[in-house]
């Protein structure tokens, strides 16, 4: 709440990979990249996009069930490995989704305040947003380096804390049912966006108040829940 006027801050919080950003191939070839360096048959890129947006390794552990916690760290530090590896290379492109630097511009000129909430690393976060040039919208980036990921509502807690803004005035944007899970364990409002790595049915059926099918959409989704 702003005590000088009374007036309730708003906060939208995103996530990054599959919502904000099509990473999906940098991602897979990544990940790819570190099941090869540990002689393991590569993973199908659709159970891949499946779990973007978790922690990373919680992710691999989805991908590699019968591995444990030694070769489940090993395998996320390979993977972290090959993505910086393939960035500086250039090798593959993470372009913005459609609309989506429009919507982030409409809600400022709102009054909005806007956040990210993401399975990705601190580090990997930061040099994304430095790439498209978005890091001057975001007041607070949450990431699993410093405690738990998706769906816990952790993150979503602290972006509260440090923003200012209530539950009752927050909205979390995301693709898969690991951001709507989380907004309503938060108690926050939850838009599912339907252009990244999970249908739409998988985003209502998790409890998504809004969906959103394109970048034009999401604006007013998002200012309906706030």
């Amino acid at each position: 709440m702003d005590r000088m006027f009374g007036t309730p801050l708003k906060l939208a919080l995103f996530d990054c990979d599959g919502t904000l950003i099509d990473s999906q191939h940098a991602i897979v070839s990544a990940m790819t990249a570190a099941w090869i360096s540990e002689g393991l048959e590569k993973p199908e890129p659709v159970r891949v996009r499946r779990v973007v947006g978790l922690s990373l390794v919680e992710a691999v552990a989805c991908l590699l069930p019968d591995g444990d916690p030694v070769q489940h760290g090993r395998l996320a530090e390979r993977y972290k490995v090959a993505f910086h590896r393939e960035r500086l290379a250039g090798i593959h492109r993470e372009p913005l989704f459609p609309g989506l630097r429009q919507a982030l511009e409409a809600l400022e000129r709102q009054g909005v305040l806007m956040g990210i909430a993401t399975g990705k690393s601190l580090r990997g976060l930061t040099a994304t947003l430095a790439h498209h040039d978005l890091a001057s919208f975001f007041v607070t980036l949450q990431t699993a380096d410093v405690g738990p990921g998706k769906p816990d509502p952790a993150m979503i807690r602290r972006a509260l804390a440090e923003s200012g803004a209530d539950a009752a005035n927050t909205v979390m944007i995301g693709d898969t049912v690991f951001d709507i899970e989380m907004a309503r364990r938060a108690g926050v409002g939850a838009v599912g966006v339907t252009w990244g790595y999970h249908e739409e049915d998988e985003l209502r059926a998790a409890g998504a108040h809004r969906i959103a099918r394109t970048g034009e959409d999401l604006v007013p989704a998002i200012l309906e829940l706030l």
